[in-house]
């Protein structure tokens, strides 16, 4: 089934639709385009549907945003024997979706496929090489269709809950938010710092080689990781973090007015100057060090400054390797207790290179990581959360490079998400208690249920299993290769569910224990100024913070930069050296 079958499923947001090329002497170009609003502002969008080094793969899908408006296109090389193309042309059809607080441009990507599938088709039977306005007629018609005829938002973004919004009508209708256990596998304990600075209102930006259409996916993953829908301690803006997904050079004046618009977004990119340019974001993910070339995780960076202007300002950035902090530790354990339940065999679906060759790391890169190993174990035991029957989980033995970047710091096999975390029923994902009849129900693919276990499966949005016996679902080997791919997606919104559900507790623990430390109201105003509240080392313990971490002290400030500034208050976690001494010594 396509979405053009779909009948009233049919998404109506589209505000425009344009069809991009490289032309040997002009550069990236607009062939073509409509627009349901003659206002609406199309420069450059050409630079973001073709972004640097997509000449490199066949096809590709990039997520993108332009004035504000979130939008993909589908990128298609095609051979041809035209002089001055060099053996093929580069182009791509694309979409812009309408404002809403929730737009979802991935929904029309499969038709998208099949619409540039057939119209590439029609163009080399006929020979067609530079299409003129009666050749675009099915591109209008399919515009026409899915176009926002609505003045204000499109309904279609209105944000109903993760139920909701995982439960679509079929599994190939796939929404970004089911490869956040992908983007776990891939990040590994640097998730949770990437956590923090979605959390902490930062600029993220991920550098990527081609195809970037997993980077696409990664921003709106990373996005949906801190859900501030059901939060009770409200921040400086009710909007999450900005997604803005494929970046290019182009973009420079957006990210500097989004810089001022203080609400933080994570985007993309295939353009290495950026790594040249730290000011302009506040952590990088570099993924081209975890392709298989260049066996290892991704590397992250902090943007930090070296050089202040007289009004306080930053002048110089530079990046510094960043990996985890202790305290890092223990939602890790957490979530891959999640992941160890739930294997799946498209582990590749989300690497960056997919169809590279796995090459055997140098006898250097194995030294350091078994240095890494040793690290990451003792960490575990100071926590206490090792067992002695553990298997190395983290180990790299036998050159089983699977095993990297996924720690288990084996413990109890009871699936109580966050342990102190999470209470009570009702601090689900939507604020709100499961039904009862769900609470008996079973995670599909897990076995020993426990009452935490039946828990994170009444957020279940699968109803058509609801009849179905339990010990079926996990025994018998589906009767069709239909079944199977419905049971397959099922596994996977659960698993999504229950982590979603794993960072909405720990952030509500967190913000708790922040409102504490904030007045319930706000203060007299001093000239506009802001009151300071001071915390000491110390007090971090009652965040389960590390603290003698630098960046744990930071994470905090930045909790109390968005949240505290509502009240008229500033955080700021004091760092002396008599502090840390009393830390140390227990003064």
């Amino acid at each position: 089934m396509t979405l053009d079958s779909a009948g009233p499923n049919v998404p109506q947001d589209l505000v425009s639709i344009f069809h991009c090329s490289f032309h040997p002497t002009k550069g990236n170009i607009i062939d073509w385009a409509l627009k349901t609003n003659p206002d609406l502002d199309l420069t450059n969008v050409e630079f973001s549907s073709l972004p640097s080094g997509l000449h490199l793969v066949e096809e590709d899908v990039v997520y993108f945003t332009k004035g504000g408006h979130q939008g993909v296109s589908i990128f298609r090389r095609r051979e041809t024997s035209e002089e001055g193309h060099r053996g093929f042309r580069l182009s791509s059809l694309g979409v812009l979706v309408a404002k809403s607080p929730r737009p979802r441009p991935w929904r029309h990507v499969l038709s998208l496929k099949s619409l540039i599938r057939s119209m590439y088709s029609r163009f080399k039977d006929e020979g067609i090489y530079d299409p003129g306005q009666f050749d675009w007629s099915s591109a209008e018609s399919f515009f026409e269709q899915r176009k926002n005829s609505r003045t204000d938002s499109s309904d279609s973004g209105v944000w109903r809950g993760w139920s909701d919004e995982l439960d679509l009508p079929d599994p190939d209708f796939y929404n970004p938010t089911t490869h956040l256990p992908h983007l776990l596998r891939i990040l590994g304990l640097s998730t949770i710092t990437l956590y923090k600075h979605i959390l902490g209102r930062r600029r993220i930006l991920i550098y990527t080689l081609p195809p970037v259409e997993a980077s696409g996916i990664l921003c709106q993953v990373a996005a949906d990781m801190v859900d501030g829908s059901s939060l009770r301690l409200k921040g400086r803006t009710r909007e999450s973090i900005r997604v803005l997904g494929m970046v290019t050079l182009s973009d420079l004046d957006m990210l500097q007015s989004e810089e001022n618009c203080r609400r933080g977004w994570v985007a993309c990119t295939t353009d290495a100057i950026y790594l040249e340019k730290p000011s302009f974001y506040d952590l990088v993910i570099d993924l081209t060090t975890s392709t298989p070339y260049k066996t290892g995780n991704p590397t992250l960076y902090l943007s930090r400054p070296t050089e202040w202007t007289g009004d306080g300002k930053a002048r110089r950035h530079k990046l510094s390797p960043v990996r985890f902090t202790w305290s890092d530790l223990k939602v890790w354990a957490e979530l891959e207790r999640l992941l160890a339940r739930h294997v799946t065999d498209d582990r590749h679906c989300c690497e960056p290179h997919p169809k590279a060759t796995v090459e055997s790391p140098s006898s250097w890169t194995g030294i350091w990581r078994v240095y890494e190993d040793v690290c990451i174990t003792c960490a575990g035991i100071w926590l206490g959360t090792w067992r002695n029957n553990s298997v190395a989980s983290y180990s790299t033995v036998n050159g089983n490079m699977a095993n990297w970047g996924q720690v288990r710091l084996e413990g109890d096999e009871d699936l109580s998400v966050g342990g102190s975390y999470v209470r009570n029923l009702g601090m689900g994902i939507e604020g709100r208690p499961a039904a009862p009849s769900d609470l008996d129900r079973e995670v599909p693919g897990v076995s020993g249920s426990s009452k935490a276990t039946k828990r994170t499966s009444g957020m279940s949005v699968w109803s058509k299993f609801t009849n179905r016996d339990a010990n079926d679902r996990l025994i018998q080997f589906p009767s069709d290769e239909e079944d199977a791919r419905l049971r397959k997606h099922e596994q996977q919104v659960l698993l999504t569910l229950a982590l979603l559900q794993t960072f909405h507790a720990h952030t509500t623990n967190l913000l708790s224990k922040l409102a504490y430390h904030l007045p319930s109201a706000p203060g007299p105003s001093s000239g506009g100024n802001l009151s300071t509240i001071y915390l000491s080392p110390r007090d971090l313990y009652a965040f389960e913070l590390g603290p003698l971490s630098g960046l744990d002290a930071q994470f905090i400030e930045w909790l109390g930069e968005e949240y505290g500034s509502r009240v008229g208050v500033r955080v700021v976690v004091r760092r002396g050296w008599r502090d840390l001494i009393r830390v140390i010594f227990g003064l």
